[in-house]
This record gives C-alpha cells, sequence and structure tokens, in this order.
C-alpha cells in the first residue's frame, strides 16, 4: 500500500513524500507523486502513531478491572485520538486485585486483540509516599521489595515495562536498582523526594517522573524539589499531562523550554471516565471520581484533581496552540520520546524505512482523520 502527502514528518520537519507500507512495517519512502498511491491525503499531516505510556483506561474501563472484553474495547477505540501503542495502567491497590489486573492484561496480549498495541504494563504504585498519594488509597500502599514485585512480574508475565516509585521509601535503592538492571524504567513519583533525593535516585537508575508538577514536591527557589530535578536533570525523561488543568499552558510551556526536544513524555493519564459526559461519576481505587465540564476528573470527597480524560490529538493541540510549545518538541513527546524511553525506538516512534507502519493523518484543528496500526486502517 502507498499513501502520501504534502506534510509528512520526517527528519524534524514536514516534506512531500510517499510512504510505502507492506504489511505491518514502511518499507520505503518515495517523493511526493512518484509513483501510483492507494490513498492522497494532500495537504493533510501525517505523523508517527501517538504513544501514551500513562493511561489507566476509558470507555467505562479500568485496568484494575481485570476485564477482557473491556481492555479489548479499550485498545479498539483508542485510535480515534491517534493512540498507536500504550502503556496499560494500574492504580494502588490489594495484592490481589493487582495480580488479577496483571493476569488480565496478559492473557489479553497473548490470546490476541486489535488496535493500539499494548507495549506492557505502567506499574503505579504500590509504592509511594503517603503525603503525595493524590487519589490512590492509602491503605494499600506499602513498602518495596524485590519479592513482592517478583510476583507481580510472574502475574504479568513479564509486562511490567514501567514502574511508578516513591524512590526515598526505597531502601538502599534495592528495588531501584533492581529494575534497572532489569531494563524496567523507574518513574519517580507519588514522591516527597528532595531535589537532592532525586539526584541520588538518578545516580542509582531512575530515569523518569511520573506527571511532573503532580504528585511531587514543589519547586522553590531555596528548595528545589522534585520539579526542580525535573527542570534541571537533563536526560531524565519526564511525563506531563498536557491538558491544560493539571498544569498550565504557562506550566507546560516552562517545562517543555527546560526539558529540550528529547526527554518530554505527554501523557494524559486518562481514567475510565474518558468517553463520557461531564457530571459522569465513578469509582477509581475505591474513591468516587466525578467529571468537571473541563474534562478534568476530581474526587468527590476533597475535590482534588484524580486524572483525566484528555486525548492525546486534543494535548498535541493544546501544547502546540495554547502553551506555544515548538512542533517539534510537542510531537516528539507522544511519539520518540516514550518509544525511546521505553527502549522501542529501533520500531516506533519515526517515519522512516523499518519502522512499525504506526501513522496518524491529522486535520488541521488537530481531529483525526485516518490512523493506521500496524499498516490497518483503522478508522
Amino acid at each position: 500500500m502507498l499513501i502520501q502527502s504534502k506534510r509528512v514528518w520526517i527528519a524534524d520537519q514536514f516534506i512531500p513524500a510517499q510512504i510505502e507500507i507492506d504489511d505491518n512495517k514502511i518499507v520505503n519512502i518515495y517523493s511526493y507523486n512518484e509513483k501510483e498511491v492507494n490513498y492522497d491525503y494532500g495537504n493533510k499531516r501525517i505523523v508517527p502513531g501517538f504513544i501514551d505510556i500513562h493511561c489507566h483506561g476509558a470507555y467505562g474501563f479500568d485496568t484494575n478491572d481485570a476485564d477482557e472484553q473491556g481492555l479489548r474495547n479499550w485498545t479498539k477505540r483508542i485510535v480515534n485520538e491517534g493512540v498507536t501503542a500504550l502503556l496499560a495502567t494500574t492504580i494502588t491497590q490489594s495484592k490481589e486485585v493487582l495480580t488479577k489486573a496483571l493476569s488480565n492484561v496478559a492473557k489479553v496480549v497473548e490470546d490476541g486483540y486489535e488496535g493500539a498495541e499494548i507495549l506492557g504494563i505502567h506499574f503505579e504504585g504500590p509504592y509511594l509516599d503517603m503525603e503525595y498519594k493524590g487519589a490512590q488509597p492509602k491503605e494499600y500502599i506499602v513498602k518495596p521489595t524485590i519479592q513482592e514485585f517478583q510476583n507481580y512480574q510472574k502475574a504479568a508475565k513479564g509486562l511490567i515495562k514501567y514502574v511508578t516509585l516513591a524512590t526515598e521509601v526505597d531502601e538502599d535503592y534495592a528495588l531501584t536498582e533492581y529494575l534497572y538492571n532489569n531494563n524496567i524504567v523507574v518513574s519517580i513519583g507519588h514522591s516527597a523526594s528532595s531535589y537532592e533525593e532525586a539526584v541520588f535516585a538518578f545516580a542509582h537508575g531512575a530515569r523518569s517522573q511520573t506527571h511532573v508538577y503532580n504528585g511531587m514536591t514543589p519547586y522553590n527557589h531555596r528548595k528545589n524539589g522534585l520539579v526542580g530535578a525535573a527542570l534541571r536533570i537533563k536526560g531524565m525523561y519526564g511525563e506531563i499531562i498536557c491538558d491544560g488543568n493539571h498544569s498550565t499552558p504557562v506550566a507546560l510551556y516552562n517545562f517543555f523550554n527546560a526539558k529540550g526536544p528529547d526527554y518530554g513524555i505527554m501523557v494524559t493519564d486518562a481514567l475510565m471516565a474518558k468517553g463520557f459526559e461531564p457530571g459522569s461519576k465513578f469509582i477509581f481505587g475505591g474513591n468516587e471520581i466525578e467529571i468537571y465540564e473541563d474534562g478534568s476528573a476530581h474526587l468527590v470527597e476533597t475535590k482534588g484533581l484524580a486524572g483525566s480524560t484528555l486525548k492525546m490529538n486534543e494535548g498535541l493541540r493544546i501544547l502546540v496552540e495554547d502553551a506555544m510549545v515548538p512542533f517539534n518538541y510537542a510531537i516528539n513527546s507522544c511519539t520518540i520520546n516514550p518509544a525511546k524511553c521505553l527502549g522501542v525506538d529501533k520500531r516506533k516512534g519515526r517515519i522512516g524505512v523499518g519502522y512499525d507502519s504506526d501513522l496518524v493523518v491529522l486535520n488541521d484543528d488537530y481531529s483525526v482523520l485516518q490512523t493506521y496500526c500496524l499498516g490497518k486502517a483503522m478508522l
């Protein structure tokens, strides 16, 4: 199959080009109009497929639900916003709930599904700090141990690829080092770490930070906190929720301006409530949440932020149009940067020969015209 557009994102720029797809790979790139094509997208932008490494669910499904059909429905429908790959993300809960959730993801991956590729699992908790737990249920927060994690990884059949961890509660950085040595990303989050503790965590293998600005020690000019570490440590990835609610457009601009084009990662932190109307209520992590008019999710009891219903294509629009982040910074944050963070950048995150044929065709208003998952048109 051959598709073309006058604006294809290659080498940090839009160029006129044709993309040849054979099965699930990009096998050639040609000059615009060089060959007869199957689809001509005119002046529409063709960009790499979006990768969301922090998303709990959508359409009434939460990863912790351990429901096969709910997970399959999620991966099939999430392509509507251009997502072609994701990490199914858990939330702190009992061992029984988490074990079933992990086993469910492993079973769906083994048995097959359609749509966005499940690259693995983001294990958010239960190794978190009480003060910065956010919507995570405090009764299930525990001290990390390697043995317990190994049991969880066994249930997941090796699919846990990314762990949110309050590294300051990890005695002697034992789990941090274990995860690093087993090619699992350690992301500091829901953490009371000081700036100095974050630097030591990086020295012991932490390589990312979870939803920067949220669930962490703030920045102060005399006490720099985890936010200060996110801005200063250039070689550490930082997830950031780009909905304009968890972080204002000014905060988004400042983060990306400090981070540069290669280490910022857009995430949605989207909940099961995605796809439902404002005012809808759900149980998340044992707590009741409500969707506000701006799409944000809040705890009913405390009114605190609990997640989002953000769509990735809308996050891209917010970064470029509202936060005025350079386009290459913005598109990298939802394509090649998460791919590099997870170590799948040899096949994901770019439009190039040999890469997976994960592509998104965007209208000028950032709505999605077409999504290709491994070469298959999904819309």
